[in-house]
């Protein structure tokens, strides 16, 4: 069963939607709402949730700065973006906080809705075909960018790092792993958030987790 929530500004866009499940017997609308803050407010703790469309341009907290508030609440929660901007940016942002779908509004009907919902959860992801072509083109760049900049590679020591912290070891147990002091295990990963550009070990798990490692 999929139990689906909604956040969309917009009431006639958010009506839409939900008309599009009303003749679904495998999906159960939870709770549609126009703001993150209302759908947190609302949505009962008792209520089961595994699957959200949520839009990105809202007012108060947006879609993509919502998510990890979302999956804070309910970690094993699908989110498929709703967007009328084709913006790169936006895109690669909500992916890599959780979103596992992206939707642009301009091309979309009840079919694809439903089909957006019905294959992410099904454990797979969603794209518009314009918003997959951006994605596809900027992995391209970012593969030729790391084949011509030597000082994106990581060492073998610093890729034995990113599983341990992929293994959710703490500092002190991935130099016990790797016979090395915590100080060492430290200034590695200075140097692998530099040269992957992050700032965070949640952002080299995600790359890892994604293939980008």
């Amino acid at each position: 069963m999929i139990h689906l929530g909604i956040i969309e500004d917009e009431p006639i866009m958010l009506a839409s939607v939900e008309e599009c499940f009303e003749a679904s017997r495998d999906v159960q609308v939870e709770l549609a709402a126009t703001s993150v803050e209302d759908f947190l407010s609302g949505m009962p703790k008792d209520r089961p949730l595994n699957t959200l469309l949520l839009d990105i341009m809202l007012p108060g907290i947006n879609g993509i700065v919502g998510i990890p508030r979302l999956l804070a609440k309910w970690p094993e929660l699908d989110i498929i973006m709703l967007t009328n901007s084709d913006d790169s940016d936006n895109i690669f942002r909500a992916l890599q906080a959780g979103a596992f779908g992206y939707i642009s509004k301009k091309r979309m009907n009840p079919n694809i809705i439903r089909d957006a919902v019905y294959t992410v959860h099904r454990g797979g992801s969603y794209m518009s075909p314009s918003i997959a072509r951006q994605v596809v083109a900027y992995h391209n760049q970012q593969r030729i960018k790391k084949s011509t900049d030597p000082t994106t590679e990581l060492t073998a020591r610093q890729l034995d790092i990113v599983q341990g912290l992929v293994d959710n070891l703490s500092y002190r147990e991935i130099g016990e792993r790797l016979d090395i002091s915590i100080e060492t295990v430290r200034d590695h990963i200075k140097n692998i958030y530099r040269k992957l550009r992050v700032n965070s070990k949640m952002e080299v798990v995600q790359k890892k987790i994604k293939g980008e490692i």
